[in-house]
């Protein structure tokens, strides 16, 4: 399967072909996130995990900022014409790195 491209999920949130999914809704209340943040992170993000054998679509993690320039990570999966939102959170400074890139105790 090919790689999700970070080009094609910025077009498809700038057209506003976004699936907020029942269960990205519930966490975005949960943790104090707007869907304003959502799309800010989308815009600015980058993609560091890829999860290609996803079903029903492959999908990824995104790293971006939030409307404060605060990191972000969504989980997304892609499908030819919507980005389906699965969910978002604030990274925990105890499981990532610095860059919140890479899960501490990776071999990356």
């Amino acid at each position: 399967m090919r790689e999700i491209d970070i080009l094609k999920i910025k077009k498809m949130c700038h057209n506003k072909t976004l699936r907020w999914t029942n269960h990205v809704v519930v966490r975005l209340l949960q943790r104090g996130i707007s869907m304003e943040d959502v799309e800010s992170a989308l815009l600015s993000g980058e993609i560091i995990e890829q999860y290609p054998e996803d079903y029903p679509y492959p999908s990824c993690l995104l790293l971006g900022m939030d409307k404060t320039d605060k990191p972000l990570h969504i989980v997304c999966g892609v499908s030819d014409i919507e980005l389906w939102l699965i969910t978002t959170y604030y990274p925990d400074q105890e499981e990532w790195e610095p860059n919140f890139k890479t899960r501490k105790g990776s071999a990356k």
